[in-house]
């Protein structure tokens, strides 16, 4: 009976707190892993991705008139995260999923 109302009692105190701003470092971009306030690292299962903070690159491959000479340049549009980049995190109720906001800006 004792550990039911405790139960519900942290039920109750999690519902009033339905989400919780944070702040983490990215240490690996690729498998993604972000350390959260210097206490734990997460890793890809437990993070929400905006498409901003995605790599995107585009192949711009073309060739010059009748020659066939050509380029073949990958040009980055957005680099993704990056081992380093400090980020906002936006924990989801219950712990269990984080999503990132996105990149802190450093002035």
């Amino acid at each position: 009976m004792l550990n039911a109302i405790r139960q519900a009692a942290l039920t109750g105190m999690e519902a009033g707190k339905p989400a919780a701003v944070m702040f983490g470092e990215v240490v690996s971009g690729n498998p993604l892993q972000v350390n959260v306030d210097q206490r734990f690292t997460l890793d890809a299962d437990f993070l929400i991705l905006p498409e901003s903070l995605i790599r995107l690159e585009l192949d711009l491959s073309h060739t010059h008139g009748s020659t066939g000479s050509g380029l073949n340049d990958p040009v980055v549009i957005r680099p993704g995260l990056q081992a380093g980049d400090k980020v906002i995190l936006l924990r989801v109720q219950g712990g269990q999923q984080f999503l990132i906001l996105d990149k802190v800006a450093v002035l």
